[in-house]
């Protein structure tokens, strides 16, 4: 096995890590990072850093596409499109060694569901530009797939957390907020449960769309308050969405309000989560950090 990470970022390092401590030290891992700011870190992990910014090629990647047996999609779209497609389809695809890819998407493509519980046969209709595009990339890998008989997994992940970004931190740092939306749910997924689920996918070739999120879609202000109370501090004062100070983009999550059903990836890989809901998981962090 020979790993490609396009976008060697939070949860493709969170999958390096779990190659390295479940399967084997010695499988070769090459991932890709924007500038060099981060290749120390990485060689430090027996990890090949490639600089990729999305914008140039670089030839260096030619050879690790036609070596690799695995490649692992981490990076969003931006005005043009899908980066790695627009840039490494051909190289892809003369790939004699390549085995499975997987594509990290959202699930934000399903768009505004009105708290309604959905699975993979929902209707998608994204509500933001970011989702849309991500629907485009999906399309565009799924066909590559069909038309290159290559197994295909796409990923809708949603929202993740995980050591350094939880509501822990936020509550640390000061910028922890408890804002109110009546019947607002939003759905999470650790990230080292991404990790897990995306290496034995490896593993099995596993092909296919799929949910994943944890267990129990959540209104944002419980999981706040049940930090606040792991950490032994008096909650965020409640704030209407209405008078919320929100980014635009941070005030835009919350058109789109779904419980997403997880069931299909795990009875396709016959496991459950190691985090099942936001409690286990803020749990395990601060049992971490301590």
């Amino acid at each position: 096995m020979r790993f490609l990470f396009f976008g060697m970022g939070y949860s493709s390092l969170a999958c390096a890590s779990f190659i390295r401590n479940e399967l084997s030290k010695d499988i070769k891992i090459t991932g890709t990072i924007r500038n060099d700011e981060n290749a120390s870190g990485l060689l430090e992990q027996n990890i090949k850093p490639i600089i990729f910014d999305g914008e140039n090629s670089n030839h260096s990647l030619n050879e690790e596409i036609k070596q690799a047996s695995h490649i692992i999609i981490s990076i969003a779209p931006n005005e043009m499109g899908d980066v790695v497609f627009n840039h490494y389809q051909q190289q892809i695809n003369k790939a004699k060694d390549l085995k499975w890819i997987c594509y990290f998407s959202t699930i934000g493509v399903y768009g505004n569901q009105n708290g309604a519980l959905i699975d993979e046969s929902a209707k998608c209709e994204p509500t933001n530009l970011r989702s849309i595009e991500r629907l485009k990339v999906e399309k565009l890998w799924c066909d590559f797939a069909e038309k290159n008989n290559v197994p295909l997994l796409i990923l809708r992940l949603a929202g993740i957390y995980g050591e350094g970004r939880s509501n822990l931190d936020k509550l640390k740092n000061g910028t922890a907020k408890r804002i109110i939306k009546q019947g607002q749910v939003f759905n999470r997924i650790h990230v080292k449960d991404i990790a897990r689920t995306t290496i034995l996918a490896a593993q099995q070739k596993l092909s296919g769309t799929f949910n994943l999120s944890d267990d129990e879609p959540a209104p944002p202000q419980d999981v706040v308050s049940f930090a606040a109370n792991i950490l032994g501090q008096k909650p965020p004062p409640e704030i209407t969405f209405e008078n919320a100070k929100m980014s635009k983009m941070a005030r835009s999550f919350y058109n789109d309000n779904k419980r997403v059903c997880n069931s299909a990836i795990k009875q396709a890989l016959n496991i459950e989560l190691l985090y099942p809901t936001y409690r286990q998981g803020l749990n395990a962090i601060y049992r971490c950090d301590s």
